[in-house]
């Protein structure tokens, strides 16, 4: 059998070119090498407040746009995360072994929590409910952006930590980081990455744009008071962030994007950024309408969700008499 891969995206926001990029898309490339577990963390969501309204219709337009995007509907077990119960229960048991310490230093906690007065528990603590997620299913790699490998990191380090105190029990788990497109940035603020939940949405680009939409965006994307075109992310990151956006979505190396705008001026750059992104997320977009008109959502949700609940109550079942929780 195939090495097990975890990954899900939150259903917190319109899902943008930088999820496509970074998650997505690298999931319809390891599908084929892996068992992949793919999840709607929903549960994480609600860490801030949601309309569930909102967050209900959410959770079934991003399995419709995974599907889109040609994330295989049998090859994958795609499921929604609080239909699983053991996902919170184990999570529990592992806030138990967790330290206050390691979960203060989470980047992302700091940069949420950042000016706010009242910053909920569920904040603090779901990186441990993220570790659950993986160690559920003892999957052995997880895709992960740059900014989220400290989340990997402390799933080990909680797998270590009840596996030398109570035996080998939990797989521990490696993060994968694509070398091309791991963080598409801002397109206004481009030392920040490219978010759903961005204060201000012009600097996304998010997959259900339409055709205006998108190319005002990327004719307003910041770049610097250069001239000429090139790779340098240092330097120049709002045009080495439209240089990989290009790459991405044109299945080209940085050095051929980089090569291709030579002796192109950023208006000539921007342009064709622009005319490759209506071209691609056009189809994406019919593709995902057909999709949730149809039963295909639903049909693969109650099959990811029956094929991955076993799993996860062996799991749980497992871990709950080693800490001694309930009968034996």
């Amino acid at each position: 059998m195939n090495k097990r891969l975890l990954t899900g995206l939150q259903p917190s926001g319109e899902l943008t070119i930088g999820n496509y990029i970074g998650g997505i898309r690298q999931v319809v490339n390891y599908e084929k090498d892996y068992e992949t577990f793919l999840f709607v963390p929903d549960m994480h969501s609600i860490t801030v407040p949601q309309d569930p309204e909102t967050l209900h219709r959410r959770v079934r337009e991003i399995v419709g746009m995974y599907l889109a995007c040609g994330v295989s509907p049998t090859e994958n077990h795609i499921y929604v995360q609080s239909e699983i119960p053991q996902h919170a229960n184990l999570s529990w048991i592992l806030e138990c072994s967790a330290y206050i310490g390691e979960l203060s230093r989470m980047t992302q906690f700091k940069a949420k929590a950042e000016g706010k007065k009242e910053i909920g528990c569920g904040l603090f603590t779901y990186p441990v409910l993220m570790a659950a997620d993986i160690l559920l299913y003892n999957a052995q790699y997880v895709p992960t952006g740059a900014d989220q490998k400290q989340h990997v990191e402390l799933a080990r380090n909680l797998a270590q930590r009840f596996n030398a105190k109570y035996g080998d029990t939990f797989v521990v788990p490696e993060p994968l980081i694509p070398k091309v497109g791991a963080k598409i940035r801002d397109l206004l603020s481009p030392d920040k990455k490219m978010s759903k939940s961005a204060a201000n949405p012009r600097g996304s680009i998010f997959l259900n744009d339409p055709e205006k939409a998108i190319r005002k965006k990327i004719m307003g994307a910041v770049t610097d008071s250069d001239t000429f075109v090139k790779f340098d992310e240092e330097n120049k990151p709002g045009v080495s962030n439209l240089l990989t956006i290009y790459a991405c979505f044109s299945d080209t190396s940085i050095e051929e994007t980089e090569k291709h705008f030579a002796d192109a001026r950023y208006g000539d750059l921007k342009k064709e950024v622009a005319e490759l992104l209506v071209e691609k997320l056009t189809v994406l977009q019919d593709k995902f309408a057909e999709i949730m008109k149809s039963g295909l959502v639903d049909e693969t949700l109650d099959r990811g969700r029956d094929a991955v609940r076993p799993i996860a109550e062996e799991t749980y079942d497992k871990v709950r008499r080693l800490v001694g929780l309930g009968r034996l």
